[in-house]
């Protein structure tokens, strides 16, 4: 049987996309993971995510693994914000993020993903609405809270995410002439990075539709926080 796991990280920054992984390995394989220390990646130190991040990567492979990274950049996350609510792009991402692994469906599958909505069941039925060809032959999709802590396969999504997101931050702290931290809103260096994107338009980076930014803005503004849209494909900014 092959098992995929899927997992996000950077739902709650200010700065920065959220990051959607999924892994797909065979179901014998999963003992691997275990010796690895493979484990939901708020447990592990950055050398540790690392280290697996960096095994993983140099066997995948070979091993005839696979995955994905698939983004959700901050303007489509104020999107979602503005319209039908974060939970339904997470939905969207999930899949996506599923869809690019083009499985041929040669082996059963079973797919477990870490369900953000507080209805489990209403999300595993969003993301498989989205899945490609989905019912697969002899195949399962579930979603459960915690699952990169009851799953270990799931728990490997959550740290290739998680790697991917830092990546992300760093990325974009390199366009800036100053540091942006975690991206959090509890992080006072990302606080003060805020400040100084801010103006005279809100950095592209930032998460618009975020209290944080919205706080920040009308310190210095008697006008409300711009919204951004996209149409067809094309950002528009309304004052």
């Amino acid at each position: 049987m092959l098992v995929i796991g899927v997992d996000e990280a950077g739902r709650g920054p200010v700065i920065g996309p959220l990051v959607v992984c999924s892994v797909a390995i065979p179901s014998k394989d999963e003992k691997l993971l275990l010796d690895m220390g493979v484990k939901d990646s708020k447990y592990l130190s950055a050398k540790k995510r690392q280290n697996i991040h960096s095994w993983f990567m140099e066997n995948y492979q070979t091993m005839g693994w696979n995955y994905s990274i698939t983004y959700g950049k901050p303007e489509q996350i104020d999107e979602a914000v503005y319209q039908n609510g974060l939970n339904l792009l997470e939905c969207q991402l999930f899949a996506e993020s599923i869809n690019r692994l083009n499985i041929q469906n040669k082996l059963p599958t079973s797919i477990i993903c870490d369900a953000c909505d507080v209805d489990e069941v209403r999300f595993t039925r969003r993301v498989a609405q989205s899945i490609e060809s989905w019912p697969w032959n002899n195949s399962q999709i579930n979603s459960y809270h915690k699952a990169d802590d009851q799953f270990l396969v799931v728990g490997l999504a959550s740290i290739l995410a998680k790697q991917a997101r830092d990546k992300a931050i760093q990325d974009i702290q390199e366009t800036l002439d100053f540091p942006i931290g975690s991206g959090y809103p509890s992080d006072a260096i990302t606080i003060a990075a805020v400040h100084s994107m801010i103006d005279p338009v809100p950095h592209e980076q930032l998460r618009w539709s975020w209290s944080t930014v919205e706080r920040i803005w009308k310190e210095n503004h008697s006008t409300n926080v711009p919204i951004r849209t996209i149409t067809n494909g094309q950002q528009k900014t309304l004052f």
